[in-house]
């Protein structure tokens, strides 16, 4: 190329690397005026790392539960290798926890993996993106012009975040299961934008669905004294209490009113009026449909090809492959050892690596090539048959540590501990915080402004230790449990089976000695779990899996509201309704129900405005 394409090559190339966490310092040859580039040892291996053998082992089991469910496997496996790398256990079989837990991401479909890969590879190129969404609030579907900031899950639902620039460049969210067809670049510009200096994602999490778009003022909510505990442990950064009372701030009062009546009259509005009175309309509109005689069905719509039919396929979030060319680079250093050559077996590294076994050449090739300079070279490796020769030459010894991770892989980790924190923490015996600094302190030279800090309560880390040890021991626990619904919490004696994470809670499988019977439980509305001294023998044949034989009736939704229960899983009809199964018997109670919340919330005697 010419030397005009060739320094424009190498300042992009250069910039990525900025991007990647890997700093270059330069300066002047005193005797030529050429500009020379170094890479410090500092800014590019990772410092000792103290992480001991229970943790690096709980970080394997992160990896075998979300295999398959996660579309950041790749750069998690890649980051976990760097990590372990020269250490012993790495490649031993899952532990018994692995095996204890099941994750369920009910935001997860076979398009989402394509999708975030996509969105991932805007954001590292920091390219404007343009796609259809559908805007389930207007019920419309509209082209949008997105530059993408960062990714996130929150509540079990990824989103999206960057400046909409077809409503001024206004930061928002963006839920990814309502993009529609394909996700493409709007330009062919190397890059459209930079992230602003002051984004930080951390003021895009946790918003409960009522503080969602601006505030407009401050509601008082009685939750009552055995109500407070959870509301304060659910709720606590949306809001705060007064003795009794709730006080948050509200953007939407109808969605505020909507998450009061699934309180079921633990969750009395007090002020504003106007909460009140939303309240009122609401249980009186649920009164009225659900009493007399039941509508009648609609025929079912023909079922709709789904959303990701029509996309191009596209794979799960890859690692750049810089740092898969990195870490492949310390990995046959370190098979080498001391000595100037090594033989390994070619299905190790695509194993390992998760390259394909036609393309294996081409990534020893291509590492060949880039570590070529100055008249010597690292290492250089070549396939022959079922093997890989390894030759290591002068610099080898300079680059068997393990690379520094990449920001990528820093962000697989932090969503990791999002979705299995409490459990790597309870297998390693270690505060979730203590392995979290550990491993963000090797996370080089870069801030993590997108990629939300993993939103873990003490108390529910510290639920899942105790059932994780007691489900290891078959140790009987006494737990303190406020079903929903209910007004007061009870107190059980459970035999723990198995622990699941169905996002965004986690649930606890059990015999329920108190009841006789299989019961599953939230551990978000467990107020305490205590270990007993008492152990129990496994039941055979019994393997809890949360509610069985239940019982089943239709729920009819109106056209108004149809489309949210069309995502999450309710049937189209040909009138614009939409059908789901819910518990039996349920119109006349609903009914029974809203007209004694009326009186129990004290709005009954509320005008309505008309």
């Amino acid at each position: 190329m010419s030397d005009e394409a060739f320094a424009r090559r190498f300042y992009s190339d250069r910039a990525e690397l900025l991007a990647l966490g890997v700093p270059l310092q330069s300066q002047r040859d005193e005797f030529t005026g050429e500009e020379l580039y170094t890479l410090r040892s500092e800014n590019y291996f990772l410092p000792k790392l103290d992480l001991e053998d229970d943790e690096l082992a709980a970080l394997q089991t992160a990896l075998y539960l979300l295999e398959g469910k996660f579309a950041y496997a790749e750069p998690l496996r890649l980051a976990l290798q760097n990590l372990a790398l020269g250490r012993p256990g790495f490649a031993d079989a899952a532990t018994e926890t692995a095996v204890r837990v099941e994750v369920l991401d009910p935001d997860y479909s076979p398009e989402m993996p394509g999708r975030l890969g996509k969105l991932e590879g805007a954001i590292s190129k920091q390219r404007t993106v343009k796609f259809p969404y559908f805007s389930i609030a207007r019920n419309k579907e509209k082209e949008r012009t997105l530059n993408p900031y960062a990714l996130l899950t929150d509540f079990g639902v990824w989103y999206v975040v960057g400046a909409d620039l077809d409503d001024g460049g206004k930061v928002k969210k963006f839920r990814v299961s309502r993009i529609r067809g394909d996700i493409r670049f709007a330009t062919r510009r190397e890059r459209d934008f930079r992230i602003p200096t002051d984004f930080r994602i951390d003021d895009f999490v946790g918003r409960p669905p009522w503080q969602i778009g601006d505030i407009v003022g401050e509601a008082r909510i009685e939750v009552g004294h055995d109500t407070a505990w959870w509301v304060e442990r659910a709720y606590g950064d949306a809001g705060r209490l007064d003795g009794d009372s709730f006080l948050t701030e509200y953007s939407s009062l109808e969605q505020l009113a909507s998450w009061i009546l699934r309180q079921d009259g633990r969750a009395v509005p007090v002020e504003p009026d106007d909460l009140r009175r939303v309240v009122k309309e609401s249980l009186e509109r649920v009164r009225e449909r659900h009493s007399g005689d039941a509508p009648k069905l609609a025929r079912e719509a023909a079922p709709t090809p789904s959303d990701g039919i029509g996309e191009r396929p596209a794979g799960p979030v890859v690692p750049e492959r810089f740092a898969v060319l990195q870490s492949l680079l310390a990995y046959l250093l370190d098979a080498c050892g001391e000595e100037r050559d090594a033989v390994i077996p070619a299905r190790e590294l695509v194993e390992r690596f998760s390259i394909p076994a036609e393309e294996l050449e081409e990534h020893l090739q291509l590492l060949n090539l880039v570590n070529f300079g100055g008249g010597c070279y690292t290492v250089y490796a070549e396939l022959d048959g079922d093997s890989v020769r390894v030759d290591k030459e002068l610099y080898g010894d300079n680059f068997r540590s393990p690379p520094r991770l990449t920001p990528l892989e820093a962000r697989a980790i932090r969503l990791a501990l999002e979705f299995v924190g409490p459990m790597i923490a309870a297998d390693a015996h270690t505060p979730l915080d203590r392995v979290r600094r550990k491993l963000e302190e090797t996370f080089g030279q870069f801030e993590l402004t997108q990629t939300p800090e993993p939103h873990v309560g003490s108390e529910e880390e510290q639920l899942v230790a105790t059932f994780s040890g007691a489900i290891r021991d078959r140790r009987i626990v006494e737990v303190e449990y406020q079903k929903e619904g209910e007004q007061t919490w009870s107190q059980r004696l459970v035999e723990p089976y198995s622990l699941e994470r169905k996002l965004p809670n986690w649930q606890v499988h059990t015999w329920d000695r108190t009841r006789d019977a299989e019961r599953s439980f939230r551990l978000d509305r467990m107020r305490k779990a205590r270990l007993t001294d008492k152990t129990y023998e496994p039941r055979t044949g019994f393997e809890p899996h949360g509610l069985r034989d239940a019982r089943t009736a239709q729920v009819l939704y109106t056209k108004s509201v149809a489309r949210w229960a069309l995502e999450r899983g309710a049937r189209p009809l040909k009138d614009g309704t939409a059908l789901a199964e819910e518990p039996e018997d349920l119109r006349k109670r609903t009914a029974e129900r809203a007209k004694e919340l009326l009186t129990e919330l004290g709005v009954s005697r509320l005008r309505v405005r008309s």
